[in-house]
C-alpha cells in the first residue's frame, strides 16, 4: 500500500537508531526525547514521525545527540508498501496520545472532586493546562481522547474563573437561538465514534431535520463561515467540563426528553469511561458502535446505521416513561 500523500511526497520520517550500552541513562534520555517529540515505534529502534519541515528539524537535532552519546542514527523518508499502511500508523501514534490525554483527564478529574480552594488549585490548574497542550502539539492526527480532556481541563479553568469576564479558556460562542440552529451544514472528525454518530443522531431527528454534514481531518481544519463544529477541538458543540458533545447538545437546543436524558448517560459513559452513571446498556451499545464502525469505513454509512440503532433505543426508553 503506497504511503505518500497526492503530491507524491513521503507521508513519513524514520529515525532508526543504535546506541551504546554505557551510558546507561543514554536510552532514557533518548526515549524521553522521542516521546517528547511524539515519535512511536513502528520496530525496534526504528522511530517514527509524519514528514514535515518540523518533523525533520526535530529527528535531526536527535541525531546529533545521540551521536554525541557514542551511538549511530540516521533518518530516511518512507512510503509504506507492505506489511503496514499508513492507517495502522496512524492508529499507533492516536493510541499514544489517548495514553498521554487520559493521564490529564485523570489528573483533572482528581483535582475537580478536590476540596481546595480556588487560590490552591490555580497552579494545578495552570500545569494541568500546559501539559494538555504540549500532548496537542504532538496530536498529529486528532485523538478521541482530545476532546474531552480539553472539556476537562476548560471546565477547572471556567470554575476558577467564574466570577471573571474574561476567562483563560471560554466557552466557544453558540448560536443565540433555536432557531439559529436550522439548515446548518455541521461539521465533525473524520472517523466517527459513540459521541459524534450519536449526535448527529441528535441534530438531525431533534434538532435540525434539513442537517448536513462534513467530515474534516482531526488536526489542521480552518473552520468556514456559517459551519457549526461538533465534537472537535474549539468547536461551537464539544466536551464541557465533564458534559460530552450529546449532552452538550441536549442541553443547549432545550430538549426535555427523559428518553434522550437517558441516552445522554449511554453515550456519557461510554464516550468518558468514567462509570458516572453505571447505565447497564452501555456496554451492548458500546458493542453495536464497534461493530459499525469496524465493518464501515465510510462516514455517512456509520450515521445511518448508528440512527437505526439509536432510533430503536430512543422508541424503548419512550415507550417506558410512557407505560409509566
Amino acid at each position: 500500500m503506497s504511503g505518500d500523500d497526492s503530491s507524491g511526497r513521503a507521508r513519513w520520517l524514520l529515525l532508526i537508531h543504535q546506541l551504546p550500552a554505557k551510558p546507561a541513562y543514554a536510552r532514557v534520555k533518548i526515549w524521553r526525547r522521542l516521546k517528547g517529540l511524539g515519535a512511536v515505534t513502528v520496530k525496534n529502534s526504528v522511530y517514527a514521525l509524519p514528514a514535515n519541515a518540523e518533523t525533520q528539524e526535530d529527528f535531526a537535532w536527535l541525531v546529533r545527540e545521540i551521536a554525541e552519546l557514542g551511538g549511530e542514527a540516521f533518518v530516511c523518508e518512507a512510503r509504506l508498501v507492505d506489511g503496514l499502511s499508513d492507517g495502522e500508523v496512524e492508529a499507533l501514534f492516536c493510541a499514544a496520545r489517548d495514553e498521554d490525554y487520559a493521564e490529564v483527564a485523570a489528573a483533572a478529574r482528581e483535582l475537580a472532586a478536590g476540596q481546595s480552594g480556588d487560590a490552591e488549585r490555580a497552579g494545578p490548574v495552570a500545569r494541568l493546562r500546559k501539559q494538555f497542550d504540549e500532548v496537542v502539539a504532538i496530536d498529529f492526527f486528532g485523538a478521541d481522547g482530545r476532546e474531552p480532556t480539553e472539556g476537562l481541563v476548560s471546565g477547572l479553568e471556567a470554575g476558577l474563573h467564574k466570577e471573571e469576564t474574561d476567562v483563560s479558556a471560554p466557552a466557544p460562542s453558540t448560536p443565540d437561538t433555536p432557531g439559529d440552529l436550522k439548515n446548518r451544514l455541521w461539521v465533525t472528525r473524520q472517523g466517527v465514534q459513540i459521541d459524534r454518530i450519536a449526535s448527529a443522531w441528535l441534530i438531525r431527528r431533534f434538532i435540525d431535520p434539513a442537517a448536513r454534514f462534513k467530515f474534516v481531518p482531526g488536526t489542521g481544519y480552518a473552520a468556514q463561515p456559517g459551519e457549526l463544529r461538533f465534537d472537535m477541538f474549539e468547536g461551537e458543540f464539544t466536551h464541557r467540563g465533564e458534559r460530552c458533545t450529546f449532552e452538550v447538545l441536549l442541553a443547549e437546543s432545550g430538549l426535555d426528553d427523559p428518553a434522550l436524558g437517558a441516552i445522554a448517560e449511554i453515550i456519557h459513559d461510554i464516550d468518558l469511561k468514567d462509570g458516572k452513571y453505571g447505565r447497564e446498556e452501555a456496554a451492548g451499545v458500546r458493542s453495536l458502535i464497534a461493530g459499525i464502525a469496524a465493518s464501515s469505513p465510510d462516514d455517512v454509512e456509520r450515521l445511518a446505521r448508528g440512527a437505526i440503532l439509536l432510533d430503536d433505543l430512543y422508541s424503548s426508553f419512550a415507550s417506558k416513561q410512557g407505560s409509566r
